[in-house]
């Protein structure tokens, strides 16, 4: 299902995005950013509530209702015929991935207490190929057909119809002992109850923070990492890719590992390790100018990357109640989209300054060794 999901929605906004929204007329600056950050404000209002909601009624229910979305918003690109119409699909068909994503987390948390951070770390790789394999095949489609925006988002439909009949077909129910409640109010008491839990822990608060900094910075690096390699190194477009593809493939391929390791020694010399091995090539891509060398880096960062994020959802689960497995790891998914909202954002400020690409990256540097460091002497995530 995260394939097929994460397939569908990437390749509705990479490559075809930009070039739909110019077909439009959508007016320049503003609202053509604002038609590629549509998708990301739901994720950052859905995914505690939802995964709550899992909490409450059942994993399936709610991610049925995220499969939903991943089959029917493919289809409302094809109705569109101004450019604020855009937006709004975009904004719908967000909702998707915000729930989709806490929710089968908790979901395969509960099925693998003992393995949480393998299985955990091989649903992120196989979302991981879908997101990867979006670009390649979208412009396929597009090369293919002549820019054919119908006929690309048909596609996308189809791998958002498949997800959501693999939800169908092969999601089972989880018993839960406890009744749900009859009333919205009782409902929405329980949520806020939940929350509240949440945000009184110190743990998962840091361990959240930490998701968050990785995110932040992975963010930052998506973006301006290309700018540097672009503008400064003036790589081509194709080693510009392999570059930037690298750190993907690293990811898919070792992030189970990572998350096996993890369940075996603790999540704590993890996290920490992968902190310092993501945060030292950062410091010195600015200085780096030969593509080997920048290759390797990229690779470092993502490998980094990957020790992280295979133990974080792991840990923060196991650090909540067993009836808020959902709720946290909604939480954990709000946290860490501001931080990836913030990074780009707030490295871009630094960058028009005097600090420039070198004082930039250190800056992510610093960010990732500060958290990093911080849950080390927290003492959290220790083996048992």
């Amino acid at each position: 299902m995260g394939v097929f999901a994460i397939l569908s929605s990437t390749m509705s906004k990479n490559p075809v995005l930009k070039p739909f929204a110019t077909s439009l007329q959508t007016p320049e600056g503003f609202w053509l950013g604002f038609v590629a950050s549509a998708s990301t404000i739901p994720g950052i209002l859905i995914s505690l509530p939802a995964a709550s909601l899992s909490d409450i009624f059942g994993r399936r229910k709610v991610l049925l209702a995220s499969a939903f979305v991943f089959a029917s918003a493919p289809f409302l690109y094809l109705l569109i015929a101004v450019w604020w119409q855009l937006i709004l699909v975009r904004f719908f068909h967000g909702f998707a991935t915000g729930i989709f994503v806490p929710v089968a987390q908790a979901a395969i948390a509960e099925r693998f207490p003992t393995r949480r951070g393998e299985r955990i770390s091989f649903f992120s790789s196989m979302t991981a190929v879908g997101r990867a394999v979006a670009p390649f095949l979208g412009g396929y489609i597009l090369f293919l057909t002549d820019y054919s925006y119908h006929t690309l988002y048909l596609v996308v439909g189809v791998a958002g119809v498949t997800a959501f009949i693999t939800a169908l077909l092969f999601l089972v129910e989880r018993t839960h002992s406890e009744v749900a409640p009859s009333q919205p109010s009782e409902t929405l008491m329980k949520m806020v109850r939940g929350w509240s839990h949440v945000a009184r822990s110190r743990s998962i608060l840091l361990v959240s923070l930490v998701q968050s900094s990785q995110y932040y910075v992975y963010g930052a690096v998506e973006y301006f990492f290309v700018g540097y390699l672009k503008e400064v190194v003036q790589l081509d477009a194709f080693l510009i890719g392999i570059v930037m593809g690298s750190q993907i493939v690293i990811v898919i391929l070792t992030q189970p590992y990572m998350g096996r390791l993890s369940d075996r020694v603790g999540r704590r010399i993890p996290i920490v390790a992968g902190s310092v091995i993501g945060a030292l090539p950062l410091a010195v891509i600015p200085f780096a100018m030969q593509f080997p060398i920048l290759l390797l880096l990229s690779i470092m960062y993502g490998f980094g990357f990957a020790i992280v994020t295979a133990s974080t959802p792991a840990l923060v689960s196991e650090l909540a109640p067993s009836n808020l497995v959902g709720t946290v790891m909604g939480f954990l998914g709000t946290v860490m989209d501001v931080g990836q909202t913030l990074g780009p954002i707030i490295t871009a400020i630094l960058l028009a300054t005097a600090l420039g690409y070198g004082g930039s990256f250190l800056s992510l540097t610093l960010v990732l060794l500060a958290f990093g460091i911080a849950l080390g002497l927290s003492g959290i995530g220790k083996k048992a």
